[in-house]
């Protein structure tokens, strides 16, 4: 007599997965010009950039390096606007306008005033980002 039990059939059957679509998000790649948007906590220290680009239907968040975790996560609430625009089917810089007369401030975390700024690629603005 064997001590092996069955292996009850349930294990031996293929799973089938499938693929579920997330959320509409912008592309986060463009090779493109960018506008960008200064992002501060309530110290006033930069804790990140929103960009976008219509061409290319691109936008997103760039953080620079060494920030704290309370900075990191207050950057959350700008991503999600992101999200929430291109689920709102805007354009990329017009949700960028809109976040620029501060429609997405709160207690942690606001866009700085007047800094709405262009430049040549989204690789110039992460080399910015990290202090270059």
């Amino acid at each position: 007599m064997s001590s092996e039990k069955p292996v009850p059939s349930r294990f031996e059957e293929n799973l089938q997965f499938k693929q579920v679509a997330g959320p509409a998000t912008y592309s986060i790649t463009t090779d493109g010009p960018v506008l960008y948007l200064s992002v501060a906590d309530r110290t006033g220290t930069v804790i990140g950039y929103v960009w976008a680009n219509d061409k290319d239907d691109a936008a997103g968040w760039v953080v620079p390096p060494g920030l704290p975790a309370n900075a990191v996560n207050a950057g959350g609430r700008w991503v999600r606007a992101l999200r929430a625009g291109k689920a709102r089917q805007l354009a990329p810089t017009v949700l960028l306008a809109e976040l620029a007369r501060g429609v997405n401030d709160s207690e942690q975390s606001h866009a700085v005033p007047d800094s709405l700024t262009e430049v040549p690629t989204l690789a110039v603005l992460k080399e910015h980002a990290a202090g270059g």
